[in-house]
């Protein structure tokens, strides 16, 4: 049976182009892998192939052997976009690209401009089923069509006329040779998906665990270093301060300072959040600040927002009073904005029970953090507090109003109307 070799981004991955992320294991399952077995052609990703070490040899192989390639360039992930120049230059013909719509085409690096790049349309979280349908059909046809006429779609051999691709013979034997001594270990995909189980069952030690093993088998996956670091705050061992720190060492991997990713940015800021809760240090405060404002700046998202404000409160008690005016109204110019960015969310009756509602949920007690100190609060609250969503959810919501109460009434604004007076 042919075999097709999918190039592409795993998890979640930030489009730096628009500020949206996609999940792109949703465009896997739905739409790529579907349809390249609706073709019938078995379907292979990187993160599926069961190896010995680093993934750096099968890859390869795929890329000089797959009788299809699909790569989806959604995002611009710099590995996905070196693996499709890896197989322009292996192969002339039988390569697919493909990418999220939204990416407009004058944004591509101009020696992609000239490619048949294949678009669909990525929700984010999700993909419309319409949509699903419409590009599964599109791409087994293109597969059908390729696998049965194929005609050079690689730039590199439409250009240097008479180049000859690449024999196989000579290198099948020392890789046949090599993998012989090979131990498989368990596949990228399996470790990761043992991760998630374990994280979604609160066993945050084993999660942390499974996910270091997958990021060792993909050194260069920056969602891995962000799901251990994660995994290994919430885990508080050997003790919760010891835990953020190890998280924040993982994190560091990443570079946060100098990071434009959101994910990165908002695990960077929730560490040193609790950090400061737990150790009082300022430089933790002042980590997080920066963190949670960088990244309400790249995304202009609720979460970040209203953890932004929370914090200019927190560092406005503790501060100079210039520092702590100019950190006080800061904090209550970033809440109306998250109020302007929740309000459209509430709109209309909340969903079922389950997940949807506890997004939901999540986005109307950010609303009534948002509106603190005004009079719509209570209603908001309210309306919250009726949901039928986890106690435990209603409870931290509780805990961070009767916080920033607290901070809000010890206003330094209050204390320079005083002095004035």
């Amino acid at each position: 049976m042919p075999t097709c070799f999918v190039v592409m981004g795993f998890n979640k991955k930030t489009d730096y182009a628009t500020g949206r992320t996609l999940d792109l294991d949703k465009t896997y399952r739905t739409i790529i892998k579907p349809a390249v077995e609706a073709a019938g052609v078995t379907c292979v990703r990187a993160d599926e192939i069961v190896h010995s070490g680093v993934i750096d040899v099968p890859m390869y192989e795929q890329l000089l052997d797959a009788d299809v390639v699909v790569a989806d360039i959604s995002t611009m992930n710099p590995n996905a976009l070196y693996e499709l120049g890896v197989r322009h230059a292996l192969r002339p013909f039988t390569t697919i690209v493909m990418g999220e719509s939204r990416i407009a085409e004058k944004s591509y690096p101009f020696d992609l401009s000239h490619l048949l790049i294949r678009s669909y349309v990525h929700l984010g979280d999700g993909i419309d089923y319409e949509e699903v349908e419409r590009a599964r059909k599109d791409l087994t046809r293109a597969i059908t069509t390729i696998l049965q006429d194929p005609k050079h779609d690689s730039p590199v051999y439409v250009h240097l006329a008479g180049l000859e691709r690449p024999q196989r013979a000579a290198l099948q034997a020392a890789a046949i040779a090599a993998a012989a001594d090979a131990v498989p270990a368990p596949s990228h995909s399996v470790m990761l998906a043992a991760g998630e189980a374990a994280l979604g069952a609160g066993d945050f030690a084993t999660a942390a665990t499974c996910y270091g093993a997958a990021h060792k088998l993909n050194p260069n996956d920056s969602y891995l270093v962000q799901r251990v670091a994660l995994a290994t705050y919430k885990s508080k061992q050997p003790n919760a301060i010891d835990a953020l720190k190890a998280a924040r060492t993982h994190l560091e991997q990443l570079a946060p300072e100098d990071s434009n990713d959101p994910e990165t940015l908002g695990l960077w800021g929730a560490v040193h959040k609790r950090l400061f809760e737990l150790t009082g240090e300022r430089a933790a405060l002042d980590a997080a600040v920066f963190a949670h404002e960088k990244g309400f700046y790249l995304k202009n998202d609720y979460y970040n927002g209203i953890n932004l404000a929370f914090l200019l409160n927190v560092r406005a008690a503790i501060g100079t009073p210039a520092e702590a005016i100019a950190d006080f109204v800061d904090a209550q110019r970033t809440r109306r904005r998250v109020a302007a960015l929740c309000e459209p969310l509430c709109a209309g009756d909340p969903p079922p029970k389950g997940p949807l509602l506890d997004a939901y949920y999540w986005v109307m007690a950010t609303l009534a953090q948002a509106l603190a100190g005004e009079a719509r609060q209570q209603a908001v609250s309210a309306r919250a507090s009726a949901l039928d969503v986890a106690q435990w959810m209603k409870d931290s919501t509780a805990e961070q109003l009767t916080k920033l109460d607290a901070l809000l009434a010890d206003s330094p604004l209050k204390h320079l109307a005083n002095a004035g007076g």
